[in-house]
């Protein structure tokens, strides 16, 4: 393997004993430097990440976030109609069951405060429960008053939330739920 220091080229061996504590093989020490510097020897072996991919990674991120946040950022708003529109039905329900029990809905002028408190003014109710119809009158998810009318323009009584901006008509968020758009 190795070559001796007592060694000649030849194969004659001088003074073999006093030299074999010197002895050097060529493989140990081609084993030692490959571990002490990577590269020597014809070793590939790197770490980390090139350029290239660390650029392939980003744009995946880009491309999945561009595709997903919109999507994310519609949910709560698609939440919050969704919402109105189950208020708007219980809502619904207890004035028709108000008006099982009394003959009539409530007047606009009475409004939906008729279904948590025995009205004071217009028709009075002669089956009023002692505890309502409802607890109270919930806020639409933007935490405005639902408009009552009744006589309604569309229905007996009409129930609406302006949505997200309050005021009558809209687009996007800012649309108006309506209880006789409602299936």
């Amino acid at each position: 393997m190795g070559m001796h220091l007592g060694e000649r080229a030849g194969g004659s061996q001088t003074h073999s004993s006093a030299l074999e504590f010197f002895s050097v093989d060529t493989y140990s020490v081609g084993s030692l430097m490959s571990r002490v510097y990577p590269r020597v020897r014809g070793s590939t072996s790197t770490s980390g990440f090139t350029l290239i991919e660390i650029m392939v990674v980003i744009i995946i991120l880009g491309i999945l976030v561009g595709l997903i946040v919109p999507r994310l950022m519609e949910k709560p708003e698609k939440a919050r109609r969704v919402k109105a529109q189950l208020q708007i039905e219980s809502i619904s329900m207890a004035l028709k069951e108000y008006k099982l029990d009394n003959g009539d809905y409530p007047t606009t002028e009475q409004g939906m405060q008729a279904l948590v408190e025995k009205p004071a003014i217009g028709k009075i109710p002669k089956k009023y429960p002692e505890k309502g119809y409802l607890s109270k009158i919930p806020k639409d998810p933007w935490e405005n008053d639902y408009i009552y009318i009744s006589p309604g323009e569309h229905d007996d009584f009409d129930l609406i939330s302006y949505g997200a901006d309050g005021e009558e008509g809209g687009e996007g968020k800012n649309v108006d739920v309506q209880s006789w758009e409602i299936e």
